[in-house]
């Protein structure tokens, strides 16, 4: 075949004028788009369908398969694989997954496949139809995808809580260890492997260790319960049956064991984002759920097994969700920068990972304690924050001269700290 190359796309005639051997051709728009999908599956993965697809009596042909893309993704690409069936019958649909470039940097392929294997035995997500080295094939569940707005429907988010609860008490082979941490600073040293002196600087990624310390050290204090936690709960990850009124947790690359506040947490910080926008990366964190939505999901969370929770143990694990949050921003932040020198899908990673970590310094002092800051966050070797902040001497510049019965923190301090850099939405 010679050389092709598009001369006119014409979206409203939906035609487009293609040079081909020298003669000038007009083809519909959408078989171009077809081929060129259809060019994005791997070898396999079509070897694969096809054999999924001639199995099946009522495809009218296996070869016959189209390519539709999923926005949305911003770790893998994902792809609907649809077949035309005998008249009157819904077509055939599966999903394709292909994962992201560098993606392994954050988990382990082999233990993300067990653990689908295992949550579909259990019945709480689709089957898994084949695998290939870039991907795998997995069954198409007939639900919408939840959009931005359904998190925050009360009776959507019920069923959301109900379902977190059933997930988290799912008992997984294998050690029950929490990973949060580990994870955390995982996440830091390859952060810092691939970053620039001065992207070390600008996201304060040489500091970032001790705030991983301190947060460890402060949400260790009380007695956490562990589960089962899906540690991505945005609402792309999430299937609504409008039939049957349930839904399904889908996608557990993330998925280990954690406390469960942080999970709620984590869940909370995404209704800040809406990914199917021209411009995914951007957040809103005034559509952080308020006081009440948080009350209304947590009772939910915990009554869910038929026993009514107290008002304490409702309050407790808001108050245990809240100062997750804060874990929750500086993991996705550390998640944007690796993505960013990884991953080619068209995502602002950077722009995403600088408003997360914001996020954090502008919540940090109010939910950590005093305690957790004077012993952990250490400035230089002989220093700490809070040693500095206590001094009473008006010639101190850490000291505000018009106020020393309640010392405020330099500008220049703060900016190096990243405190009062960014300004919290909420």
């Amino acid at each position: 075949m010679g050389k092709v190359e598009v001369l006119v796309n014409n979206k409203e005639s939906g035609v487009t004028q293609i040079h081909l051997d020298n003669k000038i051709s007009v083809v519909e728009n959408d078989v171009i788009d077809k081929k060129y999908y259809l060019d994005c599956l791997p070898d396999e993965a079509k070897v694969i369908l096809k054999s999924l697809a001639s199995k099946w009596k009522n495809v009218l042909d296996a070869n016959a398969l189209e390519v539709i893309p999923l926005k949305g993704a911003m770790t893998n690409e994902v792809f609907q694989i649809k077949w035309q069936t005998i008249e009157g019958e819904m077509s055939r649909k599966v999903l394709v997954r292909i994962y992201g470039e560098g993606t392994n940097i954050f988990f382990d392929r082999a233990n993300e496949i067990r653990t689908f294997e295992f949550i579909s035995k259990n019945g709480q997500g689709p089957r898994l139809l084949g695998r290939f080295s870039q991907g795998r094939v997995e069954e198409f569940i007939r639900a919408r995808t939840l959009s931005a707005p359904d998190m925050r429907d009360p009776t959507v988010s019920a069923l959301i809580a109900s379902k977190m609860k059933e997930f988290h008490d799912l008992e997984m082979p294998g050690p029950k260890n929490v990973y949060l941490w580990d994870r955390l600073r995982n996440w830091l040293s390859e952060a810092r492997r691939l970053s620039s002196p001065k992207e070390v600087k600008t996201f304060h990624l040489d500091i970032m260790d001790k705030e991983i310390s301190l947060l460890e050290k402060e949400l260790s204090v009380s007695p956490n319960r562990i589960g089962f936690c899906h540690n991505d709960l945005q609402y792309g990850n999430i299937m609504l049956d409008e039939v049957t009124n349930s839904v399904t947790i889908i996608d557990y690359e993330y998925a280990s064991y954690n406390p469960v506040a942080y999970d709620i947490a984590n869940h909370f910080t995404e209704m800040a984002a809406n990914y199917h926008t021209e411009t995914p990366h951007v957040l809103d964190f005034s559509k952080y759920p308020d006081l009440k939505e948080r009350q209304r999901f947590v009772q939910t969370y915990l009554s869910s097994s038929g026993e009514q929770a107290s008002d304490s143990e409702v309050q407790q694990l808001l108050d245990e969700v809240e100062k997750y949050t804060l874990a929750s921003h500086l993991l996705w932040g550390l998640w944007g920068i690796v993505s960013g020198h990884v991953n080619k899908i068209d995502f602002d990673y950077k722009e995403y990972a600088k408003q997360r970590f914001q996020e954090y310094w502008s919540r940090k002092n109010n939910l950590l304690t005093p305690h957790g800051l004077s012993n952990v966050n250490v400035i230089s070797g002989r220093k700490t924050l809070a040693s500095m902040i206590s001094k009473k001497s008006t010639k101190s510049p850490l000291v505000d001269s018009k106020n020393t019965k309640s010392p405020r923190i330099s500008r220049k301090l703060k900016k190096f700290l990243g405190l009062g850099l960014f300004r919290s939405k909420h």
